[in-house]
């Protein structure tokens, strides 16, 4: 049997959402195929573009309507959006920062979101640390986020994580800095 991209990584995310990263390897996706893993080589031919490929379909899935017109409204639409995707999956965030700090996936939301920022009237200088200062908030925030409620659920901390009103507060307080650097 033939198979394609799509397949090897929608088992990548199934595998992922089971295990977890750590086992989230070539052979063993290839096992539960019932293939050698040079079968799959050619689809994702190594751990970092499986990793891409898993945050962007991670990504993909969890893609909402725009909806929001103004740029600081777009912004946070990015943000919820991004939150939500990488929360959505065991490992979410960690597979989706990784992919983003590589460089090798992951880099639709920070396209969007300099967008944004530029619409905005934010100074060409200050869109990517801008862009970059969000990201750090989402991936920070949501990072920490889903450690905690995997660590909850398994009895080794007993205090809940920030959630979405937590999370919202934050990203408020980061667009109030960039709505003041704002020469529109």
């Amino acid at each position: 049997m033939r198979y394609h991209r799509n397949d090897v990584v929608a088992r990548a995310i199934a595998v992922l959402d089971e295990y977890g990263l750590e086992s989230l390897s070539m052979r063993r996706l290839a096992t539960d195929r019932g293939v050698q893993p040079s079968a799959l080589n050619h689809h994702v031919p190594n751990k970092q573009t499986r990793l891409a490929a898993v945050a962007d379909e991670k990504l993909a899935r969890g893609r909402r309507p725009r909806r929001a017109t103004r740029w600081d409204e777009r912004v946070v639409e990015v943000c919820r959006e991004l939150r939500d995707a990488m929360l959505a999956y065991r490992d979410g965030a960690e597979v989706v920062v990784t992919a983003h700090t590589f460089g090798l996936g992951a880099g639709e939301p920070a396209d969007r979101l300099r967008d944004a920022l530029r619409d905005g009237g934010l100074p060409d200088d200050l869109v990517d640390v801008g862009t970059r200062a969000i990201l750090h908030l989402v991936f920070g925030h949501t990072t920490e986020e889903q450690l905690a409620l995997q660590a909850a659920s398994a009895g080794a901390i007993d205090r809940a994580p920030g959630g979405p009103a937590d999370f919202e507060r934050g990203l408020e307080l980061v667009l109030d800095g960039i709505r003041a650097r704002v020469t529109s």
